[in-house]
């Protein structure tokens, strides 16, 4: 990928160098929000990492546990940012049976048909009033 080999690198400029996060402060967030584990423990922003370490990324509602394969701090392509990792076999099992059963409730959860007309705003913010008093 790079042409000076990393020994280390920063976990927030790897996670947006392997596309995980769209910028280098959602990355962060995510970091300080918990959502991003070595070895089975937070980390901090500026955590280095290594070639075989094991972080667990979470993402709405995917949680992926992925082995880094390679270092870089560069962003690019999608297929060369794939190449930075391996996700374990776990991992993707793990996904693919949380999506099925989203996928098999989706029917169950009520969704509003559209945007709230003009009386259902004022049922909404008489609600939420009442709940702060």
């Amino acid at each position: 990928m790079n042409s000076k080999a990393i020994d280390k690198l920063r976990v927030d400029k790897w996670l947006w160098a392997a596309r995980f996060f769209k910028t280098r402060s959602l990355a962060k967030a995510a970091i300080e929000g918990g959502k991003v584990q070595l070895e089975g423990q937070r980390v901090k922003v500026s955590r280095e990492i290594a070639v075989g370490d094991q972080l667990r990324i979470r993402q709405g509602w995917d949680e992926r546990d992925v082995v880094i394969r390679v270092l870089s701090d560069q962003r690019r392509g999608a297929p060369e940012a794939q190449a930075l990792y391996v996700e374990t076999e776990e991992s993707i099992a793990r996904r693919e049976q949380s999506a099925q059963a989203r996928k098999l409730a989706g029917g169950m959860v009520g969704r509003p048909a559209g945007k709230p007309d003009k009386r259902a705003r004022r049922q909404i913010h008489r609600f939420q009033n009442m709940n702060d008093g």
